[in-house]
C-alpha cells in the first residue's frame, strides 16, 4: 500500500515528536492513520462533488496567469471553512501540528491552508512542486486521503520525487485515513490518472512575510 517512511501505532492521534524526527531525517513521512475515525467520517462526507456550489475547477499559476489545464490538473477543489464544525476540527488538529513542529524543528511555520480536492476518473495531477511561481512561503505540504475501499485498480497514486525528479522514492495508495507531510519545496511529485473518483485534503503549512 505505502513505500517509503511509515509511521506506525498512531492510529488516533498524531505523535508530533515522531512526525518531526522523520522530517528532520527525511523530509517526509507517511502516517498510515492518526485522526479519529468519526472526524475521517465526517470529512469524507464533506468532500462530496454532488455540492456544485462549493467545488470549483482547480487552476494553474497565480494572479492573471491563472488557467485551467486539464491535461495537467484535473481535480475540483473547495477551501475549507471555519465556520463549519468538521472543518474547524480538522484545522485544529493541524493547529496543534503546525504549533508542535515549530517547537521540535524551529520552522516557523505561520499559518495552515487546505482545501478539499476531488479527482474524476480519467484525471490526474502531472510531476509538479508545490512552491508557486515567484512566491515561496509554504514550507510543509499535507496530503489527507479520504477514500473508502479503495481498491489497487483505482489508481490515482501520490508518486514523490527525490529533488531532482529522477526517480521515485515513494509511492503512496490513497486509502482513507493515510497522511503525507513532506517539504514543499524538495519533492516534486505527481498524482496518476484515477480510474474512480478520488478524495483527499490537501494543504500547506506556510510563513510569514515571503
Amino acid at each position: 500500500m505505502v513505500t517509503g517512511l511509515s509511521g506506525r501505532g498512531y492510529n488516533r492521534h498524531m505523535n508530533i515528536p515522531h512526525i518531526a524526527a522523520h522530517l528532520e531525517k527525511s523530509g517526509y513521512i507517511v502516517l498510515p492513520s492518526h485522526l479519529p475515525g468519526d472526524l475521517l467520517t465526517r470529512l469524507t462526507a464533506r468532500c462530496q462533488d454532488n455540492d456544485t456550489t462549493r467545488f470549483q475547477t482547480a487552476q494553474i499559476g497565480r494572479g492573471n496567469e491563472k488557467k485551467r489545464v486539464r491535461a495537467i490538473r484535473g481535480d475540483v477543489i473547495s477551501w475549507l471553512d471555519e465556520a463549519d464544525d468538521t472543518d474547524r476540527a480538522f484545522l485544529s488538529e493541524m493547529e496543534r501540528l503546525r504549533a508542535g513542529l515549530n517547537e521540535r524543528l524551529y520552522l516557523g511555520l505561520f499559518d495552515y491552508e487546505c482545501h478539499y480536492a476531488i479527482y474524476g476518473t480519467g484525471t490526474g495531477y502531472a510531476k509538479h512542486l508545490d512552491v508557486l511561481h515567484g512566491k515561496k512561503n509554504r514550507i510543509l505540504s499535507t496530503v489527507l486521503y479520504l477514500n473508502e475501499n479503495w481498491q489497487a485498480d483505482d489508481g490515482g497514486e501520490l508518486d514523490v520525487y527525490e529533488k531532482t525528479g529522477a526517480s521515485i522514492i515513494a509511492t503512496v495508495t490513497p486509502v482513507s485515513g493515510t497522511m503525507i507531510i513532506f517539504l514543499s519545496e524538495i519533492f516534486p511529485h505527481e498524482v496518476r490518472i484515477s480510474n474512480s473518483a478520488r478524495r483527499s485534503i490537501a494543504g500547506w503549512f506556510r510563513i510569514s512575510g515571503s
